[in-house]
């Protein structure tokens, strides 16, 4: 009996060993032995300057943003309270202040 991971891809059991990476027959899938389980879906977002950003944090705008359809822009400095975390093209969905709801993406900001 294998004690080797399943394939985080089709979930074959007969993954095997070869060298420092472990494949799978079935899938042709290989990955590394020491890397986290690919079923671990944990979001990474980091900001502009690499830290790590959770919901409910506050952030600064880094750089004039232009709103699509309208003429307003958030400038340089606004801070954005209760950030919340999503998946999708824009990292970070929020309220602001004279403008309203708002999706932004997490290289435009730096963790306050």
């Amino acid at each position: 009996m294998s004690t080797l991971p399943p394939c985080p891809q089709c979930q074959s059991e007969y993954s095997y060993e070869d060298g420092g990476q472990l494949v799978c027959p079935e899938c042709g899938h290989e990955w590394s032995a020491d890397a986290p389980a690919a079923g671990d879906d944990v979001r990474i977002i980091k900001d502009a300057n690499g830290n790590l950003l959770q919901d409910g944090d506050t952030v600064t705008v880094i750089k004039d943003l232009k709103v699509k359809g309208s003429s307003l822009v958030v400038k340089v400095g606004t801070k954005v309270k209760n950030i919340r975390l999503v998946d999708g093209d824009h990292d970070i969905d929020c309220r602001i202040d004279g403008i309203g709801a708002m999706k932004l993406k997490s290289e435009f900001v730096r963790k306050a």
